[in-house]
């Protein structure tokens, strides 16, 4: 048996590679993509037949997710456009394929949300908020000199180029549920709707709709809608009209590439975690399977400049991203880089096992199931439910690091996706609307009753933990499931709905008045679905963490941690410095991972407790340092010991 891997081993292959944004070069003999070097995000180029590797940018900067703002070739083959936020705002920079340092292209000065070229490469359209609001501007290359094209009190976003030069883009109402397509000349006249598509709540102020990407013919553009009940490609006319689903299915599709003759679209397809690349031909029908994992997650498709090859990213439980392509043509698929640790490193880990269980009222949940790599006959070892965030996203097949080291550390892991994720279609999606920490927490509890029926789990020792929405639902447990599982750790959760309305950044507050209901008028269900008012039927042992010390934080776990302490329920608190609210560098993870252990040890297998003292402050000390009104007592005279066998809310909602 390959030996386990060790913490360091596990936190050093990153989830997802650090791979973003491949993308042909204009001659069609590399890919480029961005990927982290040294604490700086860089571009790459693989080339495209033996996968040689080359540096192209040295402090491109800001490491992280991309969203949608990916590094472009010109359509002239001369630069790469890229956003960089080294100067504490974001800014478009050109990268010379000749060589030499890149260039900074504007002073913008604000956050940039999109980009894309203008077919002949003099100009720029992206969208930002310089003026406190998304708006489309246009940029010119090489001078920079920089328009404003729209000015709307609601976001206008996702600007994409016609072969003439007009631009679409997508004007979203206040409430990010609907948005109109608008089609305007390239020095911002004329503009008109062309389509307008409704009931999608996007959390990403457009990035889940994403771009109106046009066909090479200038005629059709692809979008994402939810109009079928399930997240679906869909086609309009520039002319205007109704449109038609490309290519309908029970699925989410996303990530979708013309081909550069316009005949077929690449697209990639979610089937309960696992990411299918797709290509159908433009006029829809049958779609083909190219790329289709047994276990993987594919993404980021990108034509060959000739039409014959697609570069894409892989990635599986037990590897990061990875740049691969594939021939159209015959199906043929090779990788160009392999981003996994050398040493037989992955022959340690534990591949999943996707199960489904019934929920509290039958339906049908998925999840994954990590068992150890090794037990002893007939005994039993306890088990962490790990609930993911959101509470509107999805475990798909990645690598989950967590779930290893558990795994290493003789726990079985249970990763469901609980009603109200994506993935699943629209109607799964909304089942925990106004219902937060209740319908969804039925579906924890089911599994913690699931694994009590497989033979190597211990039944009376199961854990929950999870971050933001997975530590609100740990709250949630410790509030509203008394007795149900024997240990939690709310990772940098909310407990108090109406402040966290009141302290979270604007699409925080969108969605939970999409999800909630709107404020003041939904105050009762702010609170029905609060685990900050329940504390006093809690019964579990409860670990509370968060981090500390850059912006944005949040007070709401030591709210949590105050109102368990004014109960006199049994907790242990700590805060990791450096951090956002939110835990990420590698070293905090470590030091979290280490003292989760220690504290699920010591509930979940009665050894002694092993919490590190290494210099977290008491929650006694905070205590008498606090003023007492430092705890943010319930609104409108509501009691803090309220139990909720008997919510006061309109259940027809």
């Amino acid at each position: 048996m390959p030996p386990q891997p060790t913490i360091d081993q596990i936190l050093a292959l990153r989830p997802n590679g650090g791979m973003e944004a491949p993308q042909w070069s204009p001659d069609g003999r590399s890919v480029t993509f961005a990927s982290p070097m040294n604490g700086a995000l860089e571009l790459w180029n693989a080339h495209a037949t033996t996968g040689l590797l080359t540096r192209l940018t040295v402090g491109l900067g800001g490491v992280g997710h991309l969203g949608s703002v990916m590094p472009q070739w010109s359509p002239r083959g001369d630069c790469i456009a890229y956003v960089s936020a080294n100067s504490g705002a974001d800014e478009v920079w050109l990268w010379p394929a000749d060589g030499g340092p890149s260039r900074q292209l504007t002073r913008f000065g604000a956050r940039i949300e999109a980009m894309t070229w203008a077919p002949d490469g003099s100009w720029l359209a992206l969208a930002g908020n310089r003026r406190g609001t998304f708006d489309i501007y246009r940029v010119e290359v090489p001078s920079g000199a920089t328009k404003q094209l729209t000015r709307h009190a609601n976001y206008e976003v996702y600007p994409w180029v016609l072969p003439d030069g007009r631009v679409l883009y997508q004007r979203m109402n206040d409430a990010w549920t609907d948005r109109d397509f608008v089609l305007m000349d390239g020095d911002g006249g004329n503009p008109r709707v062309v389509l307008r598509d409704t009931d999608l709540f996007d959390y990403h102020y457009g990035r889940t709709v994403g771009y109106p990407m046009v066909s090479p013919d200038g005629k059709r553009f692809l979008f994402r809608s939810q109009r079928s009940g399930w997240l679906n490609l869909w086609v309009g006319s520039l002319e205007g009209g109704e449109p038609h689903a490309l290519c309908p299915a029970a699925a989410e599709q996303s990530e979708q590439a013309w081909s550069p003759d316009g005949r077929w679209v690449a697209y990639c397809e979610n089937h309960n975690g696992t990411i299918e690349l797709r290509a159908v031909s433009s006029e829809g029908g049958e779609p083909r399977r190219l790329v289709a994992p047994a276990q993987g997650v594919c993404s980021m498709p990108a034509w060959s400049p000739d039409g014959s090859r697609i570069a894409y990213l892989l990635a599986t439980p037990a590897s990061p991203n990875d740049l691969w392509v594939v021939d159209v043509a015959s199906g043929e698929q090779r990788p160009l880089t392999r981003s996994g640790l050398g040493g037989g490193f992955s022959d340690g880990l534990v591949p999943p096992e996707k199960v489904v269980y019934p929920g509290k009222d039958g339906l049908d949940i998925h999840a994954y199931l990590y068992r150890p790599a090794s037990q002893p006959a007939g005994s039993k070892l306890p088990a962490i439910i790990w609930i993911h965030g959101g509470p509107t996203l999805q475990f798909f097949d990645h690598y989950q690091p967590q779930a290893q080291y558990f795994l290493s550390q003789g726990y079985y892991v249970l990763m469901p996706n609980i009603r109200g994720s994506s993935g699943y279609g629209r109607a799964f999606e909304d089942l925990n609307n106004r219902e937060w920490c209740h319908a969804d927490l039925d579906d924890a509890v089911a599994g913690a009753a699931y694994l009590g029926t497989l033979p190597g789990v211990d039944s009376e020792h199961i854990g929950i933990t999870g971050g933001s929405y997975g530590g609100i639902i740990s709250m949630a447990a410790v509030s509203f499931a008394p007795g149900v599982f024997q240990a939690a750790v709310p990772i940098s959760g909310y407990g108090d709905f109406e402040h966290q309305a009141e302290e979270n950044e604007l699409r925080h507050v969108k969605m939970m008045a999409f999800e909630l209901g709107q404020l003041p008028e939904a105050v009762d269900v702010y609170r029905y679905c609060s685990p900050l008012y329940a504390v006093h039927q809690a019964e579990t042992p409860c670990f509370v963490v968060h981090g500390e010390g850059r912006y944005p934080g949040s007070s709401q776990s030591l709210d949590y941690a105050l109102a368990l302490e004014r109960e006199y329920k049994p907790f242990w608190y700590k805060a990791y410095p450096g951090e956002t609210y939110y835990i990420a560098s590698p070293g905090n993870l470590r030091r979290l991972w280490t003292d989760m252990r220690a504290f699920f040890d010591m509930h979940l297998k009665g050894l002694p407790h092993g919490l590190p003292n290494d210099g977290q402050r008491p929650l006694t000390q905070l205590l008498g340092a606090l003023p007492l009104n430092t705890w943010r007592q319930p609104a409108s005279g509501l009691p803090a010991t309220r139990t909720f066998s008997q919510p006061a809310r309109d259940t027809a909602n």
